[in-house]
């Protein structure tokens, strides 16, 4: 699989992010999520599967 280009994915900023300028977005491709610092966009990024990030977002409900 070829992994997208980050400067073209559609990125958001998660729900879970505080106010406090801690942010982390996240972008969705096929069957991964890409996450990344706000504050460094340009920076490197998570991948995991999907099936992780909603295990993850489960646990924090």
């Amino acid at each position: 699989m070829t992994m997208p280009d980050p400067k073209t994915m559609t990125w958001r900023t998660s729900s879970y992010s505080g106010d406090n300028g801690d942010c982390v977005e996240v972008a969705r491709a096929e069957d991964t999520v890409y996450l990344r610092d706000t504050k460094n966009r340009a920076g490197d990024h998570l991948t995991i599967p999907c099936s992780a990030w909603r295990a993850l977002l489960t646990e924090l409900d």
